[in-house]
């Protein structure tokens, strides 16, 4: 090694270990694209986690808020309106379905259609999982105060266009 060559071990960038110090966070700094990234995989797990007890996915949840709230609805509205990937609608409407959460029936505006509907135990269901919103969300975005929770809704809520 020569003087002109820093060494690994001396480097301010590496560890004596050979780690890195600090580099995910410089990365996330140049990275949105990245730092997005692993945030969404952060609140997925911590999603995951708080639904565990409930036996519902986080599609399954949204189908049964969504239904709760605007009433009836094809699996074409519901994937198109929860932005859930129609191949995944289905596998999702069935597992409610075979829950006994949700039933298809001819939709009342197009006979041709059917629209799945809540069924009375899904109102306990989904209760149930509402109740445990504000723990995840305290457990996912914790680290950040009121006002930022609010700036980062509509900032996610540009990127997807829903502002």
């Amino acid at each position: 090694m020569t003087a002109t060559q820093p060494s690994r071990l001396t480097s301010p960038s590496r560890e004596p270990d050979g780690g890195t110090r600090g580099y995910f966070s410089k990365l996330a700094q140049e990275r949105p694209d990245i730092a997005m990234c692993r945030a969404t995989t952060l609140v997925a797990r911590t999603i995951d986690e708080e639904l565990s007890g409930h036996r519902l996915t986080v599609a399954q949840h949204l189908v049964l808020k969504m239904l709760d709230d605007v009433g009836p609805c094809s699996q074409q509205e519901l994937s198109e309106q929860l932005r859930i990937d129609r191949s995944v609608m289905v596998g999702c409407i069935d597992g409610l379905e075979d829950s006994g959460l949700v039933r298809r029936e001819r939709h009342p505006r197009d006979r041709r259609a059917y629209a799945v509907t809540l069924t009375p135990e899904a109102g306990p269901a989904l209760a149930e999982a509402e109740g445990g919103v504000p723990r995840l969300l305290d457990r996912a975005f914790g680290a950040l105060t009121a006002a930022e929770r609010r700036t980062l809704a509509r900032l996610v809520g540009k990127i997807l266009e829903v502002n």
